[in-house]
């Protein structure tokens, strides 16, 4: 039914100002903002072409999984871009990390992981292609 619809996702923070920053200046994405007032929103177009809604929400609730992955050549340069950019990496219990962050997986999952949050606290991932 929805085979050749042009799906998208979308997630919520609750400063779209700093979205914006976050997302055009920190990471690199193309960001259009439209709308106005409390209808504002923001279109993050991904390296695939993927589009990603971000809109504002009072009551906003960081997620508690990853609502993005960004698949990179080389973790550990993406990893030193982040830290020169400001991004701080996250440590979860029960992953064994480098002293950058990097979780080293294995078993069929991405060769290394590491994950960090946007300014409203929403999880991202930066991982090695395999």
């Amino acid at each position: 039914m929805f085979g050749q619809s042009q799906a998208f996702s979308g997630f919520a923070v609750d400063d779209l100002g700093e979205a914006r920053r976050f997302y055009g200046e920190t990471l690199g994405l193309r960001v259009e903002e439209t709308g106005e007032g409390d209808m504002r929103m923001l279109t993050l177009t991904l390296g695939s072409g993927a589009r990603v809604f971000v809109y504002p929400k009072e009551t906003h609730t960081p997620a508690t999984f990853t609502l993005l992955n960004f698949p990179v050549d080389d973790i550990e340069a993406a990893v030193g871009e982040l830290e020169r950019r400001g991004v701080n990496l996250e440590r979860y219990p029960g992953f064994d990390h480098d002293e950058k962050g990097i979780v080293r997986v294995g078993d069929g999952g991405p060769a290394a992981i590491a994950w960090f949050t946007d300014p409203a606290g929403n999880v991202l991932s930066v991982l090695q292609e395999n």
